[in-house]
């Protein structure tokens, strides 16, 4: 298990994009906005920054089966698995995605041929902007 705490926002990131190209499952303790801490295997899909700058992992939860969203700073710690996904994720349709209320239409790609540093730098660029 790591703990968030113990490393760079930077560095938690970059393991938790890693697993999502290797479809890794990760299980989080998180802290909700009551401030209570939840236990919780997900399968990340993507990562959003919001107009606020936060970055936000949007992920199927295991238990119920659901996309949520998870706060990067309210990751206390985590560990990557080694299995893969087993979460069925919803037919992609024809029609483009509407960006949910209050989300920067940030896009940022992983592109396969860049190695992971390169992915994290365009993370960053894009933040920055």
């Amino acid at each position: 298990m790591r703990h968030t705490n113990r490393e760079t926002s930077t560095t938690t990131l970059t393991r938790l994009i890693k697993a999502l190209d290797a479809k890794h499952p990760v299980t989080i303790t998180y802290t909700k906005v009551d401030d209570t801490e939840t236990i919780r295997t997900i399968e990340i899909a993507d990562v959003i920054v919001t107009n606020a700058g936060d970055i936000v992992l949007r992920a199927a939860d295991r238990d119920t089966q659901e996309m949520r969203s998870f706060r990067l700073d309210r990751i206390e710690a985590y560990t990557v698995h080694r299995s893969a996904y087993v979460v069925a994720r919803p037919v992609a349709d024809d029609k483009p995605a509407r960006p949910a209320r209050g989300l920067a239409t940030v896009t940022v790609l992983y592109p396969v041929d860049l190695p992971i540093t390169a992915r994290i730098d365009l993370l960053a660029d894009a933040l920055a902007a």
